[in-house]
């Protein structure tokens, strides 16, 4: 997972990317929310971890930035902080943060609140995907999945939901169904 560090501590800097990288992640960092919202402008990160407390743009500014710009694909935000208290979180929480880890951070607490961030950014693509749209066939109603094969309507739904089928007439088709089988209703 691509992730960009936004910390103007340099030893925390490198051991956060250490701890990042060791657990096979691509990381890029940079000393400033400022920096780091420029990069985001360049390129696209699943996920942001950030300083609160920063020279020219802190981490409250950048989660800002981040939210309301357009972006088809959703960025997961962590700030990472030496604040603490109920005050501080919600205020993170109000400037669109995901998560908010206290310094100084604990390695196995960053890989698990990471594997969250995969989850929540894998849910979100697989919602988006239901949401979108989808190519279907004029005469066959197949639709098209994400690997260019062609499924019956009830499978593309069964592999990309929890739905399952059941398969009835609705009123039209039954009357139809009826007449081309037994006749018209008079004569049956």
């Amino acid at each position: 997972m691509k992730i960009l560090i936004a910390e103007d501590d340099k030893i925390s800097r490198m051991i956060l990317q250490a701890s990042l990288k060791k657990g096979g992640h691509e990381v890029a960092s940079v000393e400033n929310g400022l920096r780091a919202w420029k990069a985001f402008q360049q390129e696209y990160f699943p996920i942001i971890i950030s300083d609160w407390l920063m020279p020219e743009m802190d981490g409250l500014s950048l989660c800002r930035n981040v939210r309301q710009s357009p972006s088809e694909n959703y960025t997961y935000l962590v700030l990472l902080t030496s604040l603490e208290g109920k005050t501080n979180y919600l205020e993170a929480m109000e400037a669109g943060a995901d998560d908010f880890i206290s310094k100084p951070f604990d390695a196995d607490q960053l890989t698990t609140r990471i594997r969250v961030a995969e989850r929540i950014l894998g849910l979100h693509r697989h919602v988006s995907q239901l949401e979108g749209l989808l190519p279907i066939c004029c005469s066959c109603k197949r639709i098209k999945d994400g690997k260019d094969r062609w499924q019956r309507v009830e499978n593309y739904i069964e592999v990309h939901s929890e739905a399952r089928f059941t398969h009835g007439y609705c009123p039209e088709c039954y009357e139809k169904y009826m007449n081309s089988n037994f006749g018209s209703e008079e004569a049956r």
